[in-house]
């Protein structure tokens, strides 16, 4: 890895004008220094690996939680917008708890009290999040670091070993999530996960998208569509609390694009208020199908489209209703109320407590695979 960086930076350097000089740190084109990323977190050398496409996207991934922190495309103008909320040091991701574009494990969104059933045993989580468990507990594979690999100029496969009882899950699992930067301007993401023991599994990326490129800028006048008839409801915990129901004639109903505002105002309707907004799972049209897009987000101010395709039969919308401007992310801006989407693949939130849905269980000799894909167009 450090000899591909080495004789990228050189040829970057090479196309320089003369008064750049060589003492000066190379950057990204989103702005990020390698030389924030380098350091050893836990016994592991954190990089900074810089995925691209002939058509200019950037893509930058990091160790630490394999989290994407930056994703570069062009607006209508031409223009290389970043499109995802970060931070511009691996100090800032470390200090300051959050989980902006890291993989999620080994169980994303939440277990109702942190407990679940298997083979006769209830399995206690540890608690993070009002009484439950949220994203694989306080410290899932958000909080850890995996060992990376790039493979050529658009790929990098990170990789980690979760032993038996971590975060008191069983089984010992080896995971593995690969970025490929696509030649159409996608960002495709495929998980894998094997265990030794009978577990659950369930991953996800939590990517905080804002299409206008501008982080300072609500996201409510974007337009978001979600190919999903129905939506598990939730509880003012945000468990769900009973059978889907059908988003027709009701607030969360994206069957057609529409600004996102046009939901949160809804106050009046009890799934809103109990999310503080959009925070709920939506059953998709077309579960497993890679080839139907599931969801869209579009920017009237920078023309950036954002399409999303999962094999997975859920995804979670979440509007940004706990951004409070307390985190101050790359280039120093503060990150508000309502200020990023996240649209996540996902099996459904407490599933090993619904055995009527799609099942979360990994078994020994077993396979677990995941694939998501955004795809980014530009649109007048």
């Amino acid at each position: 890895m450090k000899l591909l960086r080495w004789m990228f930076s050189m040829a970057v350097l090479s196309g320089l004008v003369a008064c750049q000089t060589p003492t000066q740190p190379f950057t990204t084109l989103s702005g990020l220094r390698y030389a924030d990323f380098d350091t050893v977190v836990d016994g592991v050398e954190n990089e900074l690996y810089v995925l691209t496409n002939a058509s200019g996207m950037e893509v930058c991934i990091t160790n630490y939680g394999a989290r994407i922190v930056s994703i570069m495309v062009p607006d209508r103008t031409g223009t290389l917008q970043d499109v995802v909320l970060g931070f511009d040091s691996i100090a800032d991701y470390l200090n300051y708890p959050n989980n902006f574009g890291a993989t999620i494990g080994r169980y994303a969104n939440r277990i109702a009290k942190g407990r679940f059933e298997l083979d006769g045993k209830t399995i206690q989580l540890p608690l993070n999040d009002k009484g439950n468990t949220l994203h694989g507990g306080p410290n899932g594979w958000y909080t850890r670091m995996f060992r990376g690999e790039q493979t050529d100029s658009s790929t990098v496969t990170l990789n980690l070993v979760s032993l038996d009882g971590d975060e008191n899950f069983p089984g010992t699992v080896k995971a593995s999530v690969t970025y490929t930067v696509t030649p159409d301007n996608g960002l495709l993401i495929s998980y894998q996960a094997t265990t030794d023991q009978k577990t659950i599994i369930n991953m996800t990326n939590h990517s905080y998208f804002n299409l206008s490129g501008d982080p300072s800028r609500p996201v409510t006048d974007q337009l978001l569509y979600v190919n999903a008839d129905r939506f598990t409801p939730i509880d003012s915990l945000a468990i769900p609390n009973g059978e889907p129901v059908a988003v027709a004639g009701t607030p969360m109903d994206f069957t057609v694009a529409k600004p996102i505002d046009s939901a949160l105002v809804r106050t009046d309707y009890e799934a809103i208020r109990n999310g503080i907004g959009i925070d709920h799972n939506y059953l998709l049209n077309a579960p497993g199908d890679m080839n139907t897009v599931a969801a869209s987000l579009f920017s009237p101010t920078s023309g950036i489209k954002m399409e999303v395709f999962t094999d997975e039969p859920g995804l979670q919308v979440y509007s940004g209703n706990y951004l409070d401007g307390t985190q101050i992310g790359k280039k120093g801006i503060p990150y508000a109320y309502r200020t990023a989407m996240c649209l996540e693949s996902q099996h459904f939130p407490d599933s090993p407590n619904h055995p009527e849905w799609p099942s979360v269980v990994l078994e020994p000799g077993e396979t677990y695979q995941s694939q998501c894909l955004y795809r980014f167009s530009v649109e007048p």
